[in-house]
């Protein structure tokens, strides 16, 4: 006596179910994207014109791997400085010219406090600062 399946093994499956997941998950992941916001840094970047502007006085602060200041002004010879005696120099700078900016160059590998003092000091009295890097 010969017996036969009743049930048949098919090799397929259903792919509609896998397609219903992935779409959930799509939707997740794109609703709490919108949601979150980033936290991005606000920075005033340089705008061009047209005029031609006067020029301004830049005093160069410069922080070597050491944490050794050193200063120049616009195109001097830059001279080392103690840390403590920055604000007084830039303030007496400032107060010659008011239009007068602070160009910074930090290395790399000195403490993120050195930067910020730097930045603090420029902020008490309104001085415009860049940053300035190289690769």
């Amino acid at each position: 006596m010969a017996l036969k399946r009743r049930n048949k093994v098919e090799a397929t499956f259903a792919m509609s179910s896998m397609t219903d997941l992935i779409f959930l998950l799509l939707l997740f992941f794109v609703m709490a994207s919108t949601m979150s916001s980033p936290n991005d840094i606000k920075i005033n970047l340089p705008q061009s014109s047209a005029k031609t502007s006067t020029r301004q006085v830049v005093a160069k602060v410069s922080i070597d791997n050491l944490g050794n200041y050193f200063v120049a002004l616009g195109k001097e010879k830059p001279v080392a400085i103690a840390p403590e005696d920055l604000e007084p120099y830039l303030c007496s700078i400032q107060q010659q010219d008011s239009s007068m900016y602070v160009a910074l160059h930090a290395d790399q590998d000195i403490a993120y406090k050195e930067v910020v003092r730097v930045l603090d000091i420029a902020n008490q009295y309104k001085m415009k600062v860049v940053i300035a890097t190289k690769r």
